[in-house]
């Protein structure tokens, strides 16, 4: 939430916090929002009953409760502090709302607050409110990613929403669904298909629920090239909006290459050098180049 975010937006949503008064909003900023020094975290006068967590682990003490929080200052964080902290047990319940990456590695080039669960636990809170992966990962823990509270890509599949719980001397949790729509994948099989037209055919006859967005992710041995961005444009279904090729040529290249041919000469070659070639940028060109050589007689 820094300064490329409208004043606008923020105000709108501080509105909404000024609409529940008794409802005390905890915000401990990450990665995609770190509190920077022209953040409108530090900038914005936030309404009363919320409370922003600064770039160390901060504990507000309430009635019934400890909440402790951490907020980004940059927009990667290699160590928050939490190994080294200590958490006050005073008979209530201990709460943690800090972003991080659970169980991830330090030396990581672009690390995300790499947090350990054995640590997390040890400490005694008794429940992590965590921030940083979209999907939600809550079922039987303490420690829960609630994931966003919609689905913003095929990166982000499943059902999105908010957690909802409930502690006392047991922590009780529930799902509850936001989103209507949701991305999914839906594969295809390539093999007994003989033209991009008889694919075109295939995936116009799916049945695709019209609450989501669907990405087709094409398998197995193809028998003609495919052109996915060529192939979506005639494509019926709107909810339809992405291809993925994971195809391999069907054709025996091995056969091919052994021609007395410039076709198999050039096979050949290029069978050699997708062998020795590690960049997989360079290598889809080669099986690029391959795939249309080995379709043409010379």
């Amino acid at each position: 939430m820094y300064k490329r975010q409208k004043q606008s937006s923020i105000e709108y949503i501080n509105n909404l916090f000024k609409e529940i008064p008794e409802t005390k909003i905890f915000i401990a900023a990450g990665n995609h929002d770190p509190k920077v020094k022209n953040s409108y975290y530090n900038k914005f006068n936030w309404n009363s009953n919320v409370k922003i967590f600064d770039s160390f682990i901060e504990k507000v003490e309430e009635s019934d409760c400890n909440i402790y929080g951490y907020s980004f200052d940059d927009f990667y964080c290699n160590n928050c502090g939490i190994e080294d902290f200590l958490v006050e047990q005073n008979g209530k319940p201990n709460i943690l709302v800090i972003h991080g990456n659970l169980d991830g590695v330090k030396k990581d080039d672009k690390p995300y607050n790499p947090i350990s669960k054995k640590i997390l636990l040890e400490k005694g809170f008794d429940y992590v409110a965590l921030g940083h992966i979209h999907k939600p990962d809550y079922e039987n823990k303490k420690i829960v990613y609630p994931g966003s509270t919609i689905s913003l890509g095929f990166d982000e599949l499943g059902k999105h929403g908010m957690i909802v719980g409930e502690l006392n001397q047991d922590l009780k949790l529930e799902f509850i669904p936001l989103d209507d729509e949701e991305f999914t994948i839906s594969e295809i099989n390539v093999d007994n298909l003989g033209s991009k037209e008889e694919l075109i055919e295939k995936i116009n006859t799916l049945n695709i629920n019209p609450n989501k967005y669907v990405e087709i992710i094409l398998k197995g041995g193809r028998n003609f090239e495919i052109d996915k961005y060529d192939i979506l444009k005639y494509i019926q279904n709107d909810r339809i909006i992405k291809i993925k090729d994971e195809t391999r040529l069907s054709r025996d290249l091995e056969k091919i290459a052994n021609e007395s041919t410039l076709r198999g000469l050039f096979v050949k070659e290029m069978l050699e050098k997708l062998e020795n070639e590690n960049d997989l940028e360079k290598k889809d060109i080669l099986e690029k180049a391959v795939e249309i050589l080995s379709l043409i007689h010379i």
